[in-house]
């Protein structure tokens, strides 16, 4: 069969070079290839569809357009644009989160092998420069060759090796990029050097290739706090202190009603909350928090309080904001050998590294807005028409508090692999490989909260846009919210000084074959092992608390600033200018340290970091997989046999991590198998126009962090009524999809092609938290605590979906275009999504009551991508625009009255490139991110009535140059 075959000018070498690369040329065979050499834009589509279309999986692909020049800032950025990928969770500067068809499981290889951050067992792309990449292949199904886990999906980044390169390879980028908000340019730069030689015991090529890339980033968020019921105006004739009993206080106007009546003695329970203390009331519910629809919003709606259906208001707990800054930087680099002794042997070393570092500073703002026993029942309260929903009020006496939070966070990952790909005969090919693993990550977290009592506040929940609007007043009802500037209007507060430390490693060994059967029908058989061994541990250490006796803030020099750097874009009319100790890389927060640690009479033993999990996994996998072909039918069938063996050791300590010697150890193990089919066809109707249809089972083992069944505790400090708890649960199972494609894919022209996706993913033991209520008391030394209830949640497989959709996909460069419409391009994807999610209810004490049907968390119904492509000889532009639709992020803590799912509203972004071609050694770019500046909202069900969180994200511009020679 002879083809014609579209490469870039980088990467032609490839096609024909002195002594074939066994690695790079993995899919060759003996077809006659017709060499047309390209570049640009074009190019990379175009090779991104040869993938597509040669590959047996469904896959898609994105190329770099040439050596050291991917298409986006990073990888996540440059997948939006694929069909079914969607991207979410921006912010800190980049785009973090990657989901293939809905789903976030997706497990990233690195040259095919699967690579991991510290404890986890996947690693974010964001933290693999995109400088140090030639392309990545997205698998949307999986033949049993390919690594098992990840039910969304495996994406395969591929960096360069020294054999893809005909001689000597020299090339340096460098880029100016400009964050926006953070009002500040950063470096990005990279290097790479190959060669290539000929010697007496056969060729060897070796290549590095290293980048470097800092961010500074400044994100902003205004927030109206969960919503919880207040008395609909002055309290009725059962809740006055004249008809009650004389050991039971009266309510007031607007008193805020909790789940249940307060406990005599309790803490956050006693009279003046509920009121009602008496024996016969204690523990007596009022309301149940956390339901699915949260409390019924109709005016008139009623609440049972001593008998008596009562109506209700419902109204915010707080209102905050925040602001976000900080730096990152991420170092990277790889070194690849490569030695060809003859024709039918090749052995490669690698070595790959990549680090994060990043230090930041969030100042929070806070204001409670629930408090009632000093409010004026005569000031006004507006509810949404129709509704008993408040939407203003005034406060008098508000508790408010300023935080400054600083954080250092540090990754440093290792892997090295050596592995060798041999020709056995004419028939039989053989490749194996060893790799190792090893990455840590650190992290340190120390806040200090400043608090104090204005006089007086007016706040509109949503002030238009999903916005809360917030204004300070003085008695005599003027604007202070310049008091709020003022250090000296603050007492220093609560504290907290936090570190971990996770770590993981993995030794991995792989054997792989392919032996070609000499059969008209089946064709060739593969076969292979994977061994890995595979450890995560991790330590941390914590502890909180408040001053001191005589602890004030001018006892630590230039401990505070004032927040005052245009908040929010003056989009949101709110206090902008705030005092906070300062967090800020250097500042008086941690200048103070030592000092705050000592006048909060912090125990020194809590600096020491303490295990809490240290777990050992063996993973099995054995395949085999035959293709087949029967005229322009052809095909593949695989079995894939997995093992899973845990051991797991956990610590816990009742007593507090400054008193070890109470620490109780205590061991588990898991062991689980399973096989998994593939089965795949692929037929020609005619030579451009292909169908393919797959079956496959894949699984998800549960995250490391996920099995450790320690309970960690939290004490109540937002006055709800009950703490909080959290932990793992060591019987977790791996989750499993049963997956089905069809698709009908045409290649129509050169550089062009346009497909059809049809897929539905059958998906069992979805890993969901389980809530019920735990009594948890803590230890005497702790101030103000005691036993009191905890709606603690934990990890359960208790929840089975199913996901089902379309995917359209095109790509067009017509031929032929007059004058300067010559080189226009269009890439264009639709997907529509259809999910569902059945996640158990359960009552305060565990027991099932029932089940509720959701979209599957991060699923758009649908989503889309255009981008405008314009490459000529020497110069290419690209214009793209991306949009979802609005979707559940996830459920809110079950500790409050809205509806508990919260939703993201619509997203939509556009990005531009443009590549100037100066000479065949200089390329000048310049390119632009979330050109419109969208701003991102999250919401309980109604984005009027239930709007919660508003994030404003920076835009970013980039200028840069690339000589390669």
């Amino acid at each position: 069969m002879f083809k014609r075959f579209f490469i870039s000018s980088a990467i032609a070498a490839t096609v024909a070079l002195p002594v074939q690369s066994l690695y790079a040329q993995d899919n060759a065979n003996d077809e006659e290839l017709e060499v047309v050499v390209v570049t640009g834009i074009r190019a990379s589509l175009e090779k991104g569809l040869d993938i597509k279309r040669e590959s047996m999986n469904v896959v898609d692909a994105i190329v770099s357009e040439d050596i050291g020049k991917f298409p986006d800032n990073n990888v996540v950025e440059a997948l939006q644009r694929v069909t079914g990928v969607q991207v979410t969770d921006r912010g800190a500067g980049e785009i973090n989160t990657v989901t293939i068809r809905g789903l976030t499981d997706v497990t990233t290889l690195v040259n095919g092998r699967n690579i991991f951050t510290s404890s986890g067992r996947s690693v974010a792309l964001a933290d693999i420069p995109a400088s140090l990449l030639d392309q990545a292949v997205i698998y949307k199904t999986r033949s049993a060759d390919l690594f098992e886990s990840g039910i969304a999906g495996v994406i395969d980044v591929k960096t360069q090796r020294p054999f893809n390169f005909e001689d000597s390879k020299v090339v340096v980028a460098a880029r100016m990029v400009n964050q926006e908000q953070a009002d500040e340019w950063d470096p990005n730069i990279s290097i790479l050097l190959s060669d290539r030689w000929d010697t007496g015991i056969g060729e060897i090529g070796a290549l590095f290739n290293a980048s470097f890339a800092t961010t500074n980033f400044r994100d902003q968020n205004v927030t109206a706090g969960a919503q919880i019921p207040f008395l609909n105006g002055g309290p009725p004739a059962h809740l006055l202190a004249s008809t009650l009993p004389d050991n039971i206080t009266g309510w007031f106007a607007y008193q805020r009603i909790f789940p249940s009546y307060g406990e005599e003695g309790a803490v956050f329970g006693d009279a003046g909350y509920n009121g009602l203390v008496g024996e016969a009331y204690q523990g007596a519910t009022v309301w149940r928090a956390g339901l699915d629809l949260g409390l019924p919003t109709a005016a008139g709606s009623t609440l049972p309080i001593d008998g008596v259906e009562t109506e209700y208001l419902l109204g915010r707990d707080a209102v905050f904001w925040n602001d976000f800054t900080g730096e990152r930087e991420r170092p990277a680099w790889n070194i690849s050998l490569q030695w060809a002794p003859n024709d039918t042997s090749e052995y490669l070393f690698e070595a790959f590294y990549n680090g994060y570092r990043q230090k930041q500073f969030n100042s929070l703002n806070f204001y409670f807005v629930d408090w009632w026993e000093a409010l004026n029942p005569a000031d006004p309260v507006e509810v949404y028409p129709g509704t008993n929903v408040i939407k203003s009020r005034y406060i008098n006496a508000p508790f408010n508090f300023t935080s400054g939070d600083y954080q250092t966070a540090e990754t440093d990952s290792y892997v090295y692999a050596l592995g060798g790909k041999w020709d056995v005969g004419d028939n039989l090919k053989l490749k194996s490989e060893v790799v190792l693993q090893d990455s840590t990550y650190h992290s340190e977290f120390f806040a200090l909260r400043l608090a104090r009592v204005p006089e007086r506040l007016f706040v509109d929940f949503n002030a238009g846009g999903g916005i809360p609007a917030l204004t300070l007043l003085d008695a005599a009802g003027n604007n202070a919210n310049a008091l709020a500037a003022d250090p000296d209007s603050y007492w220093i507060d609560w504290m907290y000084d936090n570190g971990d430390r996770d770590e993981g490693d993995a030794v991995t060994f792989t054997f792989d074959g392919e032996m070609e059967l000499g059969s008209d029908f089946f064709q060739t058989l593969k076969f292979g092992v994977r061994w890995d061994d595979r450890s995560a541990k991790e330590s941390s250490r914590g502890l909180e608390g408040g001053p001191g006796a005589g602890v004030t803030i001018d006892q630590f020099p230039n401990l505070t600033t004032v927040n005052s750097s245009d908040f929010f874009d003056g989009k949101a009319n709110v206090v902008t200018e705030w005092a906070v100790a300062d967090g800020s890389d250097g500042g008086g927060l941690m200048t103070n340290h030592d000092a705050l640690v000592a006048a909060y009479n912090f125990d020194p033993a809590y600096l020491i970091l303490r295990p809490d999990f240290d777990i050992s996994e063996i993973n099995t996998a054995v395949y085999g997989m035959v293709d087949f072909v029967a005229g322009n039918l052809d095909g593949q069938f695989g079995l894939r046999y997995v093992t899973y063996d845990t051991d797991m050791t956990f610590i816990d300590y009742p007593l507090g991590k400054d008193e070890p010697e109470g620490a109780v150890q205590y061991s588990d193990s898991a062991s689980h198998s399973k096989v998994l089919p593939s089965f795949a066809l692929r037929y020609s109707f005619m030579e451009d126009l292909v169908g393919r249809l797959a079956y496959g089972q894949t699984l998800r083992s549960p995250n490391f962090a996920d099995l450790n069944a320690t309970i960690f505790f939290f004490p109540d400090v937002t006055n709800i009524g009950y703490g909080t708890g959290d932990g793992g649960n060591p019987d977790l199972e791996p989750t499993e999809s049963t997956n089905i494609d069809l698709t009908l894919e045409w290649y129509f022209a050169d550089a062009s092609s346009l497909y059809v996706t049809y897929f539905d993913r059958d998906i069992e033991g979805f890993v969901v938290p389980f809530r019920n209520i735990v009594q948890h008391n803590y230890p005497d030394d702790i101030p103000d605590r005691g036993l009191y209830d905890h709606v603690v949640s934990q990890p359960a497989n208790a929840s089975n979906g199913e996901l089902d959709g379309f995917e359209l996909g095109m790509v067009w460069f017509p031929e032929n275009l007059p004058g300067l419409l010559d080189g226009f391009g269009i890439q264009a994807s639709y997907t529509i999504l259809n999910s569902s999610q059945d996640i158990p209810q359960a009552d305060e004490s565990g027991a099932i009551t029932g089940t509720i049907n959701t979209p599957i968390f991060g699923v758009s119904d649908s989503s889309y991508s255009i981008v405008l492509a314009y490459d000529r000889p020497n110069f290419d532009m690209r214009l793209s625009y991306v949009s979802r639709e609005a979707f559940q992020q996830r459920n809110e803590a079950a500790l409050f009255a809205n509806p508990l799912a919260i939703w993201r509203s619509p997203e939509e972004s556009m990005d531009f490139q443009l590549t100037w071609n100066v000479t065949d050694m200089i390329d000048v770019m310049f390119d632009a991110t979330n050109i419109t500046e969208e701003m991102y909202h999250e919401y309980y069900v109604n984005p009027q009535i239930h709007n919660f969180s508003n994030s404003l994200y920076s835009r970013t511009y980039a200028l840069g140059a690339r000589f390669s020679f």
